[in-house]
């Protein structure tokens, strides 16, 4: 049978029969949780609700079946993106040309399918439960799974929230952006924990609450002081001046090819008299130029007159007819123009970039005339910039951690490097959002990591996650700053990247579908619990 336990690490109750409240309240919870991390998340940016958010969740998941438990995070997932991810809606308006009722319903589908990772978190989570396994392991690698497994349009972590908190980001070295996302989860366990026992009418686990209170105060101490030591090493390296062009181009005018070359070309020239050493141009610059003849044609145009290295979006193609492809790239020029390395955006956007399967369904291509068909790259190589090999990140490549991470493994950058383009979205929090996700790969790898983008937010960004200077949105800016080549060592985060993760991941799925066996209960003399041979297992 399964026995209900007095609780796990002195935190909470063990399993319980029933909920410890009424189904509607137990989705009023649920969708506070998914308002509260909204709250917190960047673009809001009341990072301190982070701290609580679970909450209600946490106590409204208890006692629940799977099913239930389904649908309550499903509910708080849907009310945190539907809130996120307003900025979807006009989007679609604006350049789908679809009509309201269709870009309503497509925005919904989103939202549902992005909310849908904590409904597995909740499932998960309560399986677990179901097949008596303490709360806490279950509750955090269920948790890790759903951040890790779950595939997402738009990825985002939990740990997001704390991006201004730069003491807590330290902790992305060594666990990327997950990491942090326990150390927020640690006190929403012990606050919930406590409520749970209010709740049942049991003793509060006063030392639990302690401790899940504590785990955020004492990661913060050691991230400052990890902060500290990572400052006093790039005090040393040698630094570099760099500018970041950002046109602000709206977009009905982004294939003006004259207007981006002329406000790109303006930029440039006033970076070079502050004495910048290269310049960062924005993503898709250069539009349909054939790869055979990039250099020639470069050189013919424009680079010539930039008189400084300068890195440069670029859409080329390459074959001709049906076989030909486009390919979202970034071109490196030395101060005489000439190219000096090429990179071609691997993770292309569903939908805006390339159509599932084209190449099964050629006939697609008829259907279908507007359609993208990008190729993907198939190199990690660091292009050369100013004579040190940089890691180019195109568009929303800066955003997930493992391909980062393989990149920096394989060419071991002294920068990295996001050429983007987010006016798409609009005057709205999502290029905000963007710049938050991306600053964890600088913690990550220790390196500086500049963002060029079109509208904004164009920023350089430090390798403790620290921003040295930025662009506002939606306006024309030259940005100028200073950085450091970094030659790192390899970060806890490179060596063993998501393993930790994925580990937790299989456990998480392995307490889901089998049944917890605990150990015979051992009386005062090493007998059983009734003072025999110690009887048969019982399950807590």
């Amino acid at each position: 049978m399964i026995v209900e336990g007095a609780g796990h690490a002195g935190i909470a109750p063990g399993s319980a029969a029933s909920p410890v409240v009424s189904a509607k309240i137990a989705y009023a919870l649920s969708g506070a949780t998914g308002a509260l991390y909204f709250l917190g998340f960047p673009g809001v940016d009341v990072w301190p609700f982070a701290f609580i958010a679970f909450v209600p969740l946490i106590v409204a998941l208890e006692g629940q079946k799977p099913r239930r438990a389904l649908s309550l995070g499903v509910t708080a997932g849907v009310v945190m993106n539907v809130l996120g991810l307003y900025w979807l809606y006009p989007t679609l308006r604006r350049f789908s040309e679809l009509s309201v009722p269709v870009c309503a319903l497509l925005t919904l589908l989103v939202c549902a399918y992005q909310g849908l990772r904590i409904g597995v978190l909740g499932w998960l989570y309560a399986r677990a439960r179901g097949r008596g396994w303490p709360w806490v392991p279950s509750l955090a690698l269920s948790f890790v799974a759903s951040e890790l497994a779950y595939p997402l349009i738009f990825p985002w972590y939990f740990g997001a929230c704390a991006h201004r908190v730069l003491p807590l980001l330290q902790w992305a070295e060594v666990g990327g952006p997950i990491a942090v996302s326990l150390l927020l989860l640690a006190p929403n366990v012990a606050i919930a924990g406590a409520v749970v026992a209010r709740l049942r009418r049991r003793p509060r686990p006063r030392r639990g609450i302690a401790l899940g209170l504590a785990i955020p105060v004492a990661a913060a101490v050691i991230g400052q002081a990890q902060a500290w030591y990572v400052d006093w090493r790039v005090s040393s390296a040698e630094r570099v001046q760099v500018g970041l062009a950002q046109a602000n181009l709206p977009p009905p005018a982004l294939r003006d090819r004259v207007e981006r070359f002329r406000r790109e070309l303006r930029i440039t020239h006033e970076l070079r008299r502050r004495n910048v050493d290269f310049v960062v141009w924005t993503e898709t610059v250069v539009l349909g130029v054939p790869e055979e003849h990039a250099e020639a044609y470069l050189q013919t145009l424009f680079t010539r007159q930039l008189g400084v290295p300068t890195l440069i979006g670029a859409v080329l193609t390459r074959g001709e007819a049906r076989e030909r492809r486009l390919l979202n790239s970034a071109l490196a020029t030395g101060q005489d123009g000439k190219l000096t390395g090429h990179y071609e955006k691997h993770l292309l956007f569903p939908v805006g970039e390339r159509l599932p399967l084209f190449d099964t369904f050629p006939a697609l291509y008829a259907s279908l005339p507007n359609a993208m068909n990008f190729a993907p790259g198939t190199s990690l190589e660091p292009v050369q910039l100013a004579g040190h090999p940089v890691t180019v990140l195109i568009c929303y490549e800066d955003i997930f951690p493992g391909f980062v991470n393989d990149a920096v493994g394989h060419g071991r950058p002294e920068m990295l490097i996001n050429l983007t383009n987010d006016a798409w979205f609009g005057d709205t929090s999502e290029p905000w959002m963007h710049l938050a996700l991306a600053k964890f790969r600088a913690v990550e790898h220790r390196r500086y990591l500049l963002r060029a983008t079109n509208s904004g937010v164009s920023a350089i960004i430090d390798p403790v996650g620290r921003i040295v200077a930025q662009g506002g949105s939606f306006r024309e800016e030259a940005v100028a700053g200073t950085a450091h080549w970094i030659k790192a060592r390899r970060t806890p985060y490179e060596l063993w990247g998501n393993l930790p993760w994925w580990l937790a991941t299989i456990a998480a799925s392995g307490m889901a579908f089998r049944r917890r066996v605990a150990a015979p209960r051992q009386g005062p003399r090493g007998t059983g619990k009734n003072g025999g041979d110690g009887g048969r297992p019982e399950l807590t």
